[in-house]
């Protein structure tokens, strides 16, 4: 009873769960210079995701005006309801293949319904105390995927870099690439030389001037240098007429029976990955911060706003990595920082938005070039590839399905190659040992000395189980446990060094016991903890086809005292 009162206490509440960390932060006080400081973070990271998010925008089929929308909207519902004090919302370079497809298959408006139900389902996820599983995703298949992306995200450049003339690129990355090799007479020297250069500043201000915002720097250059010497390359304004300097009227997306259904695995991509990328972004600034996220209300604020999002136009929002550090790294304190790169990004759109007309798509592909890098984790690549074929595999496997399969596809595959890889090697750890029982110093007959050489009894037959007997290991102990002998006239299993057992391996146990019955031959269970022996009774391990006890010397002293009871036929 009262170790059942200590693990209610222990349950997280409500509260405890799903208040934001907004409201954590207000509570402890927040002055002037917590303000100051948000500001300048704020501002920082807008400037970082203002070329970010139109760049991620067009690579993914959408307008500019799209993923200002998205990053807007978005990024202020998820600093105000989130559960981490740094997460920085808005569209990611991770749903490139996914965005690109759904509005390849079902159109623009199937994109915004694909979002608002991956909001529904992400919320949903996150009440239902789901994120706690997400990451559990294996650390190879995230690196795998996340350098399929960023392979798929450049080959989605190439056309702009090189400022070809292709009327209609294909999705497929080798279809792709034989089409673009086809169109290399169309170059544009013009194009190469604005997204090379742009390439280079961001590089080398990175270098030399870490802290200043080498991307935006780059593109108001690029943008500047094609208005001045009217070089021939396409910009925002030559192909989406620029971007609105305002946010659209909030509208609800066609929610027809069929129209859902037919947008419901885009959906669903889109709720997975959505939720890997922004619990893995939480981890990133707890790691940089010291400070724990609440992951099934960052679940919930992600699924608030992508809804949100898709009501304005705009598509996925998810948790971003290079914008959450930014934000880390420039002095934020809370989620009002979050809140203002939000608003500093509605206030460009306000007063600077005819600007945008001038940015050179080439130029924004130079900006998705380095980010395509920079997602490819080279370090920890070498690492799994040092750390044996299996971590090798699951690496492979996941990043050659992303390129040329499916992203969803390559995350499952990828999970179930990790978690057989992982019963394997737990199975490997389970071991079993089997032994005579010794009679102790204790136990010994009073009336004669004690000798060891006689000690043993040879009547009973102990096995000692060390490791989690689930179903990956069954089949090795079991094969073990299966050797019962009329010689012998007890069994007993000792659970002492076992944490948990499965009902598969119950299940083989009650099997044991029904042998063991037939054969006459007594089974004891000892040192199993109240979990275990719960299992057990709900699998009828029960007198008189068991007995229990807390240690082996119990047993074998009970089985004396029964058989010293037991009259003894002549």
């Amino acid at each position: 009873m009262t170790d059942a009162i200590q693990r209610s206490s222990e349950t997280p509440s409500f509260a405890d769960l799903y208040t934001p960390k907004l409201i954590t932060v207000l509570r402890e006080g927040y002055g002037l210079r917590a303000l100051k400081s948000d500001a300048f973070a704020g501002l920082t990271v807008a400037i970082v995701a203002l070329p970010l998010s139109m760049a991620i925008a067009i690579a993914s089929g959408a307008t500019p005006a799209q993923g200002l929308y998205t990053a807007i909207v978005g990024g202020f519902l998820v600093s105000l309801l989130g559960g981490s004090r740094f997460q920085i919302g808005g569209p990611a370079g991770a749903f490139i293949v996914l965005v690109a497809a759904t509005v390849a298959q079902h159109g623009m408006d199937g994109l915004i319904l694909a979002t608002f139900l991956s909001g529904l389902m992400m919320a949903a996820a996150g009440l239902l105390r789901l994120g706690t599983f997400i990451k559990f995703i294996p650390f190879p298949v995230t690196v795998g995927f996340t350098a399929g992306i960023a392979v798929i995200i450049f080959a989605s450049q190439i056309r702009e870099l090189l400022g070809l003339s292709l009327t209609d690129e294909p999705g497929e990355l080798l279809v792709k690439i034989l089409a673009l090799w086809a169109a290399r007479g169309s170059v544009t020297p013009a194009a190469v030389a604005l997204s090379l250069g742009t390439i280079a500043v961001i590089l080398g201000l990175r270098r030399a001037r870490p802290h200043w915002p080498g991307m935006l720097i780059a593109v108001g250059v690029a943008a500047a240098l094609a208005a001045i010497m009217a070089l021939p390359v396409e910009t925002i304004g030559s192909k989406f007429g620029g971007i609105p300097s305002s946010l659209p009227a909030p509208s609800l997306p066609d929610l027809s029976l069929s129209r859902i259904l037919d947008v419901l695995p885009a959906a669903l991509s889109f709720t997975l990955l959505g939720s890997i990328e922004s619990l893995l972004s939480a981890v990133v600034a707890d790691g940089m911060t010291g400070r724990r996220h609440r992951s099934n209300c960052e679940l919930v604020a992600q699924g608030v706003a992508n809804v949100g999002a898709a009501l304005f136009s705009g598509f996925c929002v998810t948790g971003t990595i290079a914008r959450t550090a930014t934000n880390v790294r420039a002095g934020a304190h809370g989620p009002i920082a979050g809140m203002l790169h939000a608003v500093f990004l509605l206030l460009f759109m306000l007063i600077a938005a005819p600007l945008a007309g001038f940015i050179p798509l080439a130029a924004l592909a130079g900006v998705l070039t380095v980010v395509a890098w920079n997602m490819i984790e080279k370090s920890a690549i070498a690492i799994l590839l040092r750390s044996g074929r299996g971590e090798a595999s699951v690496l492979g496997v996941t990043f050659f399905l992303t390129i040329f399969r499916d992203l969803t596809e390559a995350i499952v595959v990828g999970f179930a190659l990790g978690s057989v890889l992982f019963i394997q090697r737990m199975s490997r750890t389970t071991e079993v040992a089997t032994h005579t029982a010794f009679v102790s110093r204790d136990h010994a007959d009073s009336d004669l000395a004690y000798d060891e050489r006689t000690a043993a009894n040879p009547d009973i037959v102990v096995y000692r189980i060390t490791g989690a007997l689930f179903f990956g290991a069954t089949a090795s102990i079991g094969s073990v446990l299966d050797h019962i002998q009329d010689q012998h006239e007890a069994l007993i299993v000792d659970f002492s060094n076992v944490p948990f057992l499965d009902s598969t391996g119950a299940n083989m146990i009650e099997g044991l016991a029904h042998k063991a019955r037939k054969h006459d031959v007594t089974l004891l269970l000892t040192g199993a903890n109240r979990d275990i022996q719960r299992v057990f009774v709900t699998h009828g391990l029960k007198k008189p086809l068991v007995h229990y006890a807390s240690t082996v010397d119990d047993a074998i002293a009970a089985y004396r005292a029964w058989n010293a009871a037991t009259p003894q036929v002549a």
